[in-house]
């Protein structure tokens, strides 16, 4: 029977003990791969592994034919693990047959029904102290009988891993324990510039094994994967530990790393020369902080930059999708990326643009295809409104591709494509399309990616929103302008008609009493109203499209207002105040610049009090002149004065009050200042009234 004792796993002095052994065996005399190999030869079984048994996992030291998905790793839960009965026992324990042996807690165990183990013999590893901090194991996948010869020869064999006390370690030992540790590459060159020392982290780097001697010509194993910021070669002798060989004190300086199937490392790299008694130069020592994330946001900050100039300036995002995807590609250091957008019309998801840094022939299928509703990366991003990473597409395991997508991934595989990042391209909560970016190597820093991804889309979305909106206004303006254009049109012929017989009744009514004379009048009325109306839609029609221009001169626009404001007076009732200067030599259409004027005094005469008060000033600068009508009438209320210029829109207060009015003054007078370069805006009056300004340039 075996057993699990807790108290034994999870004491605290022998879990300091497996921390301890798991710094000092990397540089025990005897490799504890070796150890495991030799194992399993001597007991004549398949598989052996040496570990390190803490409260919660137990962490491989060496192996010997061990599942590379359980051991690959390097640790594994205690669920999958025998060894902890062998902790927990402190002493041989073993199985014959794991199924129908007499411990039913085995029979079901995961390495049994996971890996095909069907018996196992196990003897405890010690530390310096006899503490038992792992053990070593030998598994077989047939059942078979241990004798006690077979158990003493493996608990010499575990003699052998017992991790060195620290007294033990001489200083070369020690330094190898210590620099192992470090998260940063190490790298240390003697004096005649060969590289003696690596730590970990950075034979990680470079693709060396942890334990192996160092290649004899590491320069040329190393030199063809380092690079330089913009991707161009970095000679052994231009690194910075040859540099430090060389006397030179190196700041710090940025080194990639480009391995074949690894994803482009950056690293800031510093070096300095090691100087002995009298500044002898002894070699000299590198030290290198992987980046990549930190450079790629710093990057992507230009990025932003780039596609947001390329956007300024664009007509439509199918235009330009290429020119804002190479900044992507570029900072990405991806191949490809293409862009997608919802047809408005078709509601369908079409791509729009890509761009291909390898060159590759396009006709592939990567680019162009259509995605399905909820199929593929980029169908299911449609579907979802959420990014969507696939680090590696080839593992149908961590990414379960619908049968649709199967001829998707193959043509991905066969351009080299790994990893796929896709964004949802968005304006606020409406989703208007997908950025899809395809990796040729495994990427990590999911999050990261995803983050700035997600800002260029943010990018793209609002310039598409922006775009489709003035499309819209252009249409709606269009058509408005259309049917102003034909209203008009039509109604002049029978209105003319009118307006002539209304004209010839009137001047044969003689014949007629007062009540069919009064009918006439209010005929030609109306239909004087109408037509002004009508020529004021058309005005606005020919002025808008670019049909009636302005006829320019040189023109005094103080005695054209002060011509306006005396004809106000004569035929309103206004309390009307003038100031203006001598003269105001402006460049423009005086027949239309008088319009804006008398339309202004008008409004100011249609919204005030018989008898309101009304202040008209005109002021010139070097460079601009300024008009502005106050009057004391019902106002206009503060939400509603920046649409008061808009073709037919009026006041909420003047509605509910019943003057009567079209809407049309204050839109044709704005389109008349424009053309001439200026502006006009209103504002509140104290206490009651409105303020409009009209700003003219003089040139």
């Amino acid at each position: 029977m075996v057993t699990e004792n807790d108290a034994v796993l999870r004491d605290p002095v022998r879990l300091a003990a497996v921390e301890q052994a798991r710094l000092l065996l990397p540089v025990s005399p005897m490799p504890t791969d070796g150890v495991a190999r030799l194992a399993a030869r001597l007991l004549n079984t398949p598989m052996a592994a040496v570990t390190l048994v803490s409260a919660e996992e137990e962490h491989f030291a060496g192996v010997h034919d061990m599942p590379l998905s359980l051991a690959g790793t390097g640790q594994a839960s205690l669920s999958y693990s025998v060894c902890k009965y062998i902790v927990s026992a402190d002493q041989p324990v073993h199985a014959g047959d794991m199924i129908t042996g007499s411990a039913p807690e085995l029979r079901g165990h995961p390495l049994v029904t996971e890996y095909g183990v069907r018996a196992f013999a196990g003897v405890p590893v010690r530390d310096a102290e006899g503490r038992p901090v792992g053990s070593l194991t030998v598994f077989d996948v047939v059942p078979r009988q241990w004798t006690d010869d077979q158990v003493d020869t493996l608990t010499e064999i575990a003699s052998l891993v017992r991790p060195v006390a620290p007294a033990q370690l001489d200083a070369a030992a020690l330094l190898t324990v210590l620099l192992d540790t470090l998260s940063v590459g190490v790298v240390v060159a003697d004096e005649r510039g060969r590289v003696v020392v690596m730590n970990r982290a950075l034979r990680e780097v470079v693709g060396l094994s942890p334990h192996a001697p160092l290649p004899e010509h590491l320069a040329g194993v190393v030199g063809g994967m380092l690079r330089r910021p913009d991707l161009t070669p970095l000679r052994w002798e231009q690194t910075p530990l040859m540099r430090a060989l060389g006397g030179e004190h190196v700041g710090t300086s940025d080194v990639l790393t480009v391995r074949p199937g690894h994803r482009i490392r950056t690293f800031a790299a510093t070096a300095n020369p090691i100087l002995g008694a009298g500044g002898r130069r002894l070699g000299a020592l590198s030290v290198a902080h992987e980046v990549t994330a930190l450079r790629r946001a710093e990057k992507f900050r230009d990025c932003h930059r780039r596609v947001e100039a390329v956007l300024r300036t664009a007509e439509s995002a199918e235009e330009v999708a290429p020119e804002i995807l190479e900044p992507v590609v570029t900072t990405l250091g991806w191949p490809c990326a293409e862009l997608f957008l919802i047809d408005e019309a078709e509601g369908d998801l079409r791509s729009v643009g890509h761009y291909d840094a390898t060159g590759a022939n396009s006709d592939d299928g990567l680019f162009g295809h259509v995605p399905a509703y909820g199929h593929g990366i980029t169908g299911r991003v449609w579907e979802t409104g959420q990014p969507l990473w696939v680090p590696d597409i080839a593992d149908t395991a961590a990414y379960v591709p619908k049968p649709a997508e199967r001829s998707r991934i193959e043509i991905c595989l066969r351009r080299g494509i790994r990893t796929v990042l896709a964004v949802p391209v968005r304006d606020g909560g409406t989703l208007l399309g997908v950025l899809t970016c395809y990796a040729g190597t495994p990427e990590v820093q999911e999050d990261l990616l995803t983050v700035l991804l997600d800002g260029v889309a943010a990018q793209i979305g609002v310039y598409v929103a922006l775009r489709r909106a003035e499309q819209l206004a252009r249409q709606l303006s269009r058509a408005q302008n259309d049917f102003i254009d034909l209203v008009g049109h039509e109604m002049r012929t029978p209105l003319t008609s009118i307006t002539t017989n209304a004209g010839v009744l009137a001047e044969e009514a003689g014949g007629l009493d007062d009540e069919q004379q009064q009918m006439i009048q209010s005929i030609s009325r109306n239909s004087a109203e109408l037509q002004r109306i009508i020529d004021t839609l058309l005005d606005l029609a020919g002025l808008d499209s670019g049909h009636l221009g302005l006829r320019v001169t040189e023109l005094d626009l103080a005695a054209l207002v002060t011509g306006a404001v005396e004809a106000a007076r004569a035929n309103t009732a206004l309390d009307i105040d003038l100031w203006v200067p001598p003269a105001v030599p402006v460049r423009g259409d005086a027949e239309r610049l008088r319009q804006v004027v008398t339309d202004l005094l008008s409004n100011a005469a249609t919204y005030s009090p018989p008898g309101g008060h009304v202040v008209v000033t005109l002021t010139a600068g070097a460079e601009t002149a300024e008009l502005s009508i106050a009057d004391s009438g019902i106002g206009t209320p503060a939400d509603e004065r920046a649409r008061v210029f808009d073709r037919f829109f009026r006041g909420s207060n003047v509605r509910h009050q019943g003057i009567p009015g079209s809407g049309l003054g204050l839109s044709l007078a704005r389109t008349i200042v424009h053309l001439h370069g200026g502006t006009i805006r209103l504002d509140g009056n104290e206490p009651a009234g409105t303020i409009v300004r009209v700003r003219l340039p003089r040139a």
